[in-house]
């Protein structure tokens, strides 16, 4: 098999976000079709570069990086573990980063995961990163997927860590208490933005 560079995106992609529905690949790596884009994963999948698997009811196969793929692109060897509770909040975020990278016109190289931005950190205190971040016209943006209710302590103290990092913090949400948390809020930190979840969400 002949690895393209398109591979390796698809690789690179799955391993920053832990994992990706087909959906996301073709969106974000550019594929023209659903079929061409089924066609290769699946090509990556039977030769071991990746693997595909059903976590839960109502959502599509997941894509991770096989520990064979993680050598191809030179990515920790170890197997990233996927939570139950995070794969919904995970596929909004991709379906956020198509919306973003569409709306802006980022390349994939412009973005920045929470995954990338803790490895980056190194061994210590985990901080608190967004969910994604990217820079656009000289800002710096912030991207935060919140689907359930924080206490206001906690919400307060994330919106804060990025007021003080980026320029302006987008809050993704369908929740209404949510958003009333970020309105209250947006008073004292100004860079706030809300968009409504059914905003960004990626049809295809």
């Amino acid at each position: 098999m002949i690895i393209t560079n398109r591979d390796m995106e698809i690789l690179k992609l799955i391993y920053r976000f832990k994992f990706c529905l087909g959906r996301h690949v073709k969106a974000l790596v550019g594929f023209e079709g659903t079929r061409a884009c089924d066609r290769r994963l699946k090509v990556l999948v039977d030769v071991g570069y990746l693997n595909r698997k059903k976590y839960l009811y109502g959502i599509p196969y997941l894509y991770t990086v096989a520990h064979k793929g993680r050598l191809l692109i030179g990515a920790n060897k170890r197997e990233n573990k996927i939570r139950l509770e995070q794969i919904t909040h995970d596929c909004y975020v991709l379906d956020a980063l198509i919306y973003f990278k569409a709306k802006y016109n980022l390349s994939l190289d412009d973005i920045h995961s929470e995954r990338e931005l803790h490895i980056q950190d190194g061994f210590g205190n985990r901080k608190h990163h967004p969910d994604f971040i990217f820079t656009y016209e000289n800002k710096s943006y912030a991207i935060e997927v919140e689907l359930t209710p924080k206490a206001k302590a906690n919400l307060e103290r994330n919106v804060r860590d990025n007021y003080l990092n980026y320029d302006i913090q987008i809050w993704i949400t369908d929740d209404n208490k949510v958003i009333n948390l970020l309105q209250g809020l947006s008073a004292e930190y100004s860079d706030i933005r809300i968009i409504r979840l059914e905003d960004i969400l990626c049809r295809e």
